[in-house]
């Protein structure tokens, strides 16, 4: 694999871990060879590295296969979803999928991502449809400017929304920072 070729989301093997490209940077300085600056975040553990690669290094893709799936539930064993054409349930440590529980709600579609035939992680749809259950009152003359209120959904996530979103509202969340991106209604 070329360096062009890394792009936000490509995964690739590195030091013998399947690691996800999360931000890239191409960088060349007068005198020197150009870099990739990357960080990259484990599909396994989650953790994030940063590591700048020097054209001509060799990159291996890794070879993860990605499987369409539906949340179930969580317990104290894992995260459970369900494959919808063959109805195998996979089951996914609670520790891989701690960061992203807060944005799944039953039934909803995901991706699975399997190294080396073994379910290791989960990846998310970008941008996520929740209900609101909690949102205090707007206020009178809070109006001026970027003016935002924390409300809860129906995960139990809590973001910061605009004044005007009510109980009862569906929002959409953007799942890779949690962040209020619109009303979805």
């Amino acid at each position: 694999m070329d360096l062009n070729d890394m792009k936000i989301g490509t995964i690739i093997l590195w030091e013998k871990q399947p690691v996800m490209i999360i931000w890239s940077n191409r960088m060349r300085t007068a005198q020197r060879k150009p870099v990739m600056q990357t960080k990259m975040r484990n599909v396994i553990t989650g953790k994030v590295y940063e590591y700048s690669f020097k054209f001509g290094e060799s990159i291996e893709e890794a070879d993860v296969v990605r499987e369409k799936a539906n949340f179930l539930y969580t317990d104290n064993d894992g995260t459970h979803f369900m494959n919808p054409e063959t109805f195998e349930t996979v089951d996914i440590p609670k520790e891989v999928t701690l960061e992203q529980e807060k944005f799944l709600k039953e039934g909803m579609a995901v991706s699975i991502l399997r190294f080396n035939d073994k379910p290791v992680s989960i990846e998310l749809p970008i941008k996520i449809e929740l209900k609101v259950t909690e949102a205090p009152p707007d206020t009178k003359g809070n109006s001026g400017g970027n003016v935002t209120k924390p409300v809860t959904l129906e995960t139990g996530l809590v973001v910061n929304a605009p004044m005007f979103i009510k109980e009862g509202d569906v929002i959409r969340i953007d799942s890779r920072d949690g962040q209020y991106v619109e009303r979805a209604n």
